[in-house]
């Protein structure tokens, strides 16, 4: 069995939630690690997604196709979950293309793991509202952020967002995912 009670995603937990010795078992039992490579799609559309991620190592797109163009919607990094929001909570059919970007260790719960969690364990709903409110809003902020803002300050928003984000993620994600053309992206980046 693994070594959860070290792991970062336990340590994130413990912070947002005092964990009770019960729970921290049931989770060593029932959260799956996997070792996956640069490139795995862990979701496409039609697929439904079955499985919420925490991101120990590596960096994850969501990303949509549109008039054939590749929209990156999101990047997720290190101590970051990952999910595909309305396909999870409604067990339907995914539009989003869920892809790794680099080597990466996850960690997941199924659907059915993550109910069984919130019916047993009171203090794991609190987890799962604060983790709900923090990337509600988040996602609020990028939609924001993307209606409201320039070019220029939805660049800046995302270099103090996500700082190393030009050293791991190619220039084509980042400039569809701002809505803007890589040759413009290369001009903000060189006035910087």
């Amino acid at each position: 069995m693994p070594n959860l009670p070290t792991s970062p995603l336990l340590a994130l937990l413990e912070i947002m939630q005092p964990l009770s010795t019960e729970l921290r078992e049931e989770l060593e039992q029932l959260m799956r690690q996997e070792h996956l490579a640069r490139g795995t799609q862990l979701l496409q559309p039609g697929q439904v997604a079955h499985r919420l991620y925490f991101v120990e190592r590596g960096v994850v797109r969501g990303f949509y196709l549109k008039d054939g163009r590749d929209v990156s919607s999101w990047f997720m990094k290190e101590n970051d979950f990952i999910i595909s929001i309305v396909s999870f909570f409604t067990q339907t059919p995914s539009l989003e293309y869920v892809e790794l970007l680099e080597d990466a260790t996850l960690w997941s719960l199924s659907y059915a793991q993550l109910q069984h969690l919130y019916q047993r364990f009171p203090e794991f709903n609190a987890i799962g509202r604060r983790l709900t409110e923090n990337y509600y809003v988040l996602s609020e902020r990028r939609t924001l952020n993307l209606r409201l803002q320039s070019a220029p300050a939805r660049y800046e928003q995302l270099l103090t967002d996500f700082p190393a984000i030009f050293q791991r993620v190619p220039l084509k994600h980042i400039a569809s995912h701002l809505g803007l053309t890589p040759e413009t992206l290369s001009r903000l980046r060189a006035r910087r």
